[in-house]
């Protein structure tokens, strides 16, 4: 088996959205010898953040002299993203030997293991394999019934910030998110939560007082910005200064509930210098997140793909573009609400090219723009992604690529082409 033919694999099979629970991880990964029994863990669930969260604090470990292990999901543009260790994506030949052993099990179970379970039990295999002193795991939906779940109670649980998502699962309330995002909460550990809507709170908090566990919040406000441009921004936390490259007020956040996990982790007995906090915060990658793609003009990517990044993204152009109108190159999912997300970047946008993102849950480019017509934005459609970069690229003024993670990594790999003349 090779990289490429481990990745058919593992997409054969569906993401399983309808068949939550821990019973086919668990029994998957106690055939392959429990391999997650064996590693130390920082959980990681939310609704927005949770990808930046998890960046801040694989690098701030790997600065500290540990070697790090970090699971994601998506990824951008290479499988291999997925699963790191100590920045490093897999290389083909450990997913494929990895995926053989785990399919040898797999297949021969009567309810045979989703996509994401599959990856969950390479990655777990993965991590041990290469003597990973600690994991930073991010959640794949909800908490509770995740299949990264089925781990021992870890270093820290830590839950970013809430909003409205994957409804039809995971619950119609902020209540009913909080008790699924909950779920990675364990008896006698400590949580680190972004302090959130008062009735989410109150059920994280009883979750804590059920299981025993310590909670530590992290309110708006903790990480004070200081200064702030496209190259980055300086902050104040408990009275140090930070430098962080990701932008965004919504960055500072995350930043101070990393802050408040590195203290967890340090109470926990991980040598944790300052230095390395320092270093990690300034140093930390994290693509599609509000990126510089190019300067002039100007050409931003983002990966926001709910009303939530939304706004996110609206606050981010009224401070760094004050005063500007953008073009958008816009993609959605359908079962995304894309008319709020519409509504909240209508005050910047000078136009919008739609286009049609890389997946079966997509909303078309030309239903998008009529969709944008009819709330009184100029809007047209492409039909392709490569089409839609080159037409935004080609704008004399600021361009936002943003909507979904399927599309931002198509437009992470174009847009270099097209800056080469090689697309």
């Amino acid at each position: 088996m090779t990289g490429k033919e481990a990745i058919a694999y593992i997409e054969r099979y569906t993401w399983s959205t309808t068949r939550l629970g821990l019973g086919r991880t668990r029994a998957l990964l106690r055939a392959l010898g429990d391999p997650q029994e064996r590693l130390r863990f920082i959980h990681v669930a939310g609704s927005n953040g949770k990808g930046s969260t998890c960046a801040m604090l694989e690098r701030i470990m790997r600065c500290a002299g540990y070697r790090t292990g970090l699971y994601i999901s998506p990824y951008i543009q290479q499988f291999g993203e997925r699963m790191q260790v100590s920045g490093e994506n897999i290389g083909d030949g450990d997913l494929a030997a990895l995926t053989e052993r785990v399919r040898a099990v797999a297949d021969a179970m009567a309810d045979h293991p989703s996509q994401f379970e599959l990856v969950t039990a390479i990655a777990m295999l993965y991590f041990l394999q290469q003597r990973c002193d600690i994991v930073v795991l991010e959640v794949g939906m909800g908490g509770a019934l995740d299949s990264t779940n089925v781990i021992p109670c870890p270093e820290a649980a830590v839950i970013t910030n809430l909003g409205l998502e994957h409804t039809e699962y995971l619950g119609s309330t902020l209540a009913e998110i909080a008790a699924a995002k909950g779920g990675i909460i364990k008896s006698g550990g400590v949580a680190v939560c972004y302090e959130c809507d008062d009735e989410a709170m109150a059920v994280l908090q009883a979750i804590c007082r059920e299981k025993g566990a310590k909670m530590r919040l992290s309110r708006e406000g903790d990480a004070v910005g200081v200064s702030r441009s496209l190259d980055g921004q300086r902050f104040i936390w408990d009275g140090r200064t930070y430098d962080l490259p990701l932008l965004g007020a919504h960055q500072l956040r995350n930043a101070a509930v990393v802050l408040e996990t590195v203290q967890v982790l340090r109470e926990k007995g991980w040598c944790i210098q300052e230095r390395a906090v320092q270093q990690g915060l300034r140093q930390v990658q994290w693509p599609a997140r509000f990126e510089i793609l190019r300067r002039k003009p100007l050409y931003i990517l983002d990966g926001g793909h709910n009303p939530q990044c939304a706004q996110a993204l609206a606050r981010n152009l009224a401070d760094y573009l004050p005063g500007q109108r953008v073009t958008f190159l816009l993609g959605v999912l359908r079962d995304k609400d894309y008319r709020q997300i519409l509504g909240l970047i209508a005050p910047y946008a000078e136009k919008l090219i739609c286009v049609t993102p890389d997946s079966p849950r997509a909303l078309t480019g030309a239903e998008l723009a009529a969709a944008a017509r009819e709330m009184g934005l100029a809007a047209e459609s492409c039909d392709t992604i490569e089409d839609g970069v080159a037409r935004s690229a080609a704008e004399p003024g600021p361009v936002v690529a943003f909507g979904s993670l399927y599309l931002a990594g198509r437009v992470r790999t174009v847009f270099p082409l097209l800056e080469k003349g090689e697309a």
